[in-house]
């Protein structure tokens, strides 16, 4: 009999990297029901300790193997970037098991108490759990801002999830939790078999008309990998997009668009209406049953925003500052389509990229296949980690004897700028069957500092290891063909800067606990890292250290990236736009006090029409296929990467007068956010980097928006406001 690679935490690999050259499916199962119990048996010591409570043997008590954290880990991310149908139906089967383990922490009233003990020992005493206690009678030891932050985590994270509640109360809290996960898991499914369901095979070449080779050459080879003559497009992004863009032919844009746009519609198998229903009424009830009047109520308390009001001030202004500008741009992009064909034509959606590329072209001559041979993802890859090397003075150097999950596959060492290692980063560039589609980073294994199994003395801070983190990028680029290697678009370069900026945050996690380590902040702060670093990407002192043709070596023409410059800002208004589109229509569903009865189609339409800038197609529907806001981390947050985005203007600004490669100031962005993860609130430790709170003036400028006139009626609004 094999022994279960899981259950040995040593994996004897480089860095103990999992070890995905040994897993078996059959392997999950029983190294998480052994993790579950090895958790159990954790926090049943904590509530056996005879010792009154304190920070140091309730709260900050850890172990150097958490089993079911290293094997989740392993298979959850696996299920998103190489799944299978046995996997998803293991995963139906784990999650409820997984969500009654931890609704079984969550409402162990022992363990609760022995938190909230601790919690009153630094706090004014609360009416909850009114049962005595023994508490410890020595006076508290002063705390760090990273201890207190993660005593407030602990306590407020019993609270949140219904640890005060009643029998009654947990009993419903439980079986919601139970539904949830089922439901968050099938939408994301059925979205995949959707997504994988459709395939637009064309064998008439006249039918390729307006593509360009690189799409052609992508969807012969898809065509050839399915046994098929012709050319394949699927709706996975680099095959969607430039069809969009480049087709001639209208009516089979239209069928795209339209496939695209109805994935998940209806009552058929794979339909998500109804897990929407059942999601928001589900995230509502929660929220209500725990003493909010709304969800967004109910997960704002944690995020910089921290009200409903103050987001949508931000989408305001937004809409303020950008829906005249965005109008403007699809007036243009309309002139430009009657011009052509006549003047009557009606602009669809399926039409907007591909006049809109006609108009880019007229405008400034640029395309994004003419920087395509210059974007060779293998010096792409160079120029991403020279930046780093540059900003920050680390190193990249693949390990081959890193086990992969697939063999697209590569594993790196990551070194810092005194040789030390840093990190573990695997990069997954290109889609395939059992691969969600878009664009993220996630981990294997979280950075955290403490005492190892063999420590000589647990108690002495000098004896403890800094664990380093095991990071993950995961994109779906533009894969090789037989006659060419896979060339980006520049803004498949701008993805990976944002997911490598995100992998910098997870890289540089220099904290004591694991769980405010790296990127364990607020959602409405996290994509700060990653949407800084795009900026780069139409920097010419950084593009000239990597973007040469594919063939001849030449480095990309100064013209060429002064176009990309000039252009920056086209349709930047409908871009902007269409993201309060899908905040405003989030907000909608999670601000809603009432049990949500109503047509899905119908109420998105009325949720986000202030921001439409076309006319609703009858039969599509983003909700059902929003996996951002649905079974993703973004319900009642999606105005975070608005947010972001004007946290990320005001940073770079900072960059851009000290220099795009100002060593002190790289250090400092590194120092104040990245290595701080979520120990201290974000104002704080962004205000630190930047000496001030963020304005939307940073953001205004870098769009070429003119500001509006200021409304006098209004109170403040200018700065991103925390209330810290």
């Amino acid at each position: 009999m094999r022994d279960n690679p899981l259950f040995n935490k040593n994996y004897g690999t480089p860095h103990n990297t999992a070890p995905f050259d040994r897993i078996q499916l059959e392997d999950y199962e029983p190294a998480i029901l052994e993790g579950i119990r090895q958790d159990d048996a954790f926090i049943q010591r904590i509530t056996d300790n005879p010792e009154p409570p304190t920070f140091d043997n309730t709260v900050a008590v850890t172990t150097p193997d958490d089993m079911l954290e290293r094997v989740t880990k392993v298979f959850f991310n696996l299920l998103s970037a190489e799944t299978n149908d046995e996997m998803d139906a293991l995963a139906q089967k784990l999650s409820p098991i997984l969500t009654e383990h931890a609704n079984n922490i969550l409402f162990n009233k022992r363990y609760f108490q022995r938190i909230q003990a601790v919690y009153e020992q630094y706090h004014k005493p609360s009416t909850i759990n009114p049962e005595p206690l023994t508490i410890n009678p020595e006076p508290a030891r002063p705390l760090t801002p990273e201890e207190q932050m993660l005593l407030e985590k602990s306590y407020e994270g019993f609270i949140r999830a219904g640890a005060a509640l009643d029998e009654a109360g947990q009993a419903r809290l439980r079986e919601m939790n139970q539904q949830m996960a089922l439901l968050t898991l099938q939408f994301s499914q059925n979205n995949l078999k959707a997504t994988n369901a459709y395939q637009l095979h064309i064998t008439d070449e006249a039918d390729l008309a307006g593509l360009p080779d690189s799409a052609r050459d992508a969807a012969a080879l898809a065509a050839k990998e399915n046994g098929k003559e012709g050319w394949l497009f699927t709706l996975h992004a680099p095959s969607y997009g430039p069809f969009l863009t480049y087709a001639d032919n209208r009516e089979l844009r239209r069928q795209m668009y339209m496939a695209k746009n109805t994935l998940c519609v209806g009552d058929g198998e794979l339909s998500n209406e109804a897990i929407v229903r059942q999601l928001v009424n589900l995230r509502r009830e929660h929220a209500q049953l725990l003493g909010y009047k709304t969800f967004a109520d109910y997960v704002l308390k944690e995020r910089m925003a921290e009200t409903a009001d103050n987001v949508y001030r931000l989408l305001d202004q937004l809409l303020e500052a950008y829906m005249e500008p965005a109008r403007k741009e699809v007036a243009e992009i309309e002139a430009i389509a009657r011009k052509l064909e006549g003047a009557d034509f009606e602009l669809k959606p399926w039409d907007f990229s591909y006049y809109g590329h006609k108009l880019k072209m007229e405008r400034f001559n640029i395309d994004a296949e003419m920087t395509r041979p210059y974007l060779q993802l293998s010096r792409v890859k160079e120029g991403v980690f020279g930046l780093a090397t540059r900003l920050y003075g680390i190193t990249f150097r693949e390990n081959k004897d890193i086990p992969v999950y697939h063999p697209d596959v590569q594993a790196y060492e990551v070194l810092d700028k005194d040789g030390s290692f840093l990190a573990v980063l695997y990069t997954d560039f290109f889609p395939r069957k059992g691969k969600q589609s878009g664009a993220w980073m996630t981990s294997f294994k979280e950075q955290w500092i403490g005492p190892e199994d063999n420590c000589p003395d647990p108690k002495d801070p000098s004896l403890w290891k800094n664990s380093r983190p095991h990071v993950s990028l995961v994109m779906n680029f533009t894969k090789p063909t037989e006659t060419k290697p896979a060339l980006l678009t520049l803004g498949e370069v701008e993805t990976f800067l944002h997911e490598f900026g995100h992998a910098l945050h997870g890289i540089f996690a220099n904290t004591r606990f694991a769980s405010l380590s790296g990127t364990s902040v607020y959602w409405d702060f996290v994509e700060l890292p990653s949407q800084l670093m795009e900026n780069f990407a139409v920097e010419p002192d950084f593009l000239n250290t990597f973007a040469a043709h594919y063939e001849t070596g030449e480095p990309m023409p100064a013209d060429l990236i002064q176009r990309i410059i000039d252009s920056r800002n086209f349709n930047v208004a409908y871009a902007c736009i269409r993201q309060v589109s899908f905040g405003l229509l989030d907000m909608a569903y999670y601000t809603l006090t009432e049990p949500f009865t109503a047509d899905v189609q119908a109420f998105e339409r009325e949720a986000w029409k202030r921001a439409l800038l076309f006319d609703e197609v009858p039969g599509t529907c983003m909700t059902v296929q929003f996996g951002h806001i649905m079974s993703g981390g973004y319900a009642a947050g999606y105005y975070s990467y608005k947010w972001a985005e004007v946290l990320d203007a005001d940073a770079f600004s900072v960059f851009k007068h000290d220099g795009i490669f100002n060593r002190e100031t790289a250090q400092r962005f590194r120092d104040c956010i990245l290595s701080r993860g979520g120990t201290e609130h974000p104002m704080t430790l962004y205000k630190r980097f930047r000496g001030q709170e963020p304005t939307i003036d940073a953001l205004l400028k870098r769009n070429g928006i003119k500001r509006p006139t200021p409304d006098p009626s209004r109170n403040g609004g200018e700065c991103l406001r925390s209330g810290r």
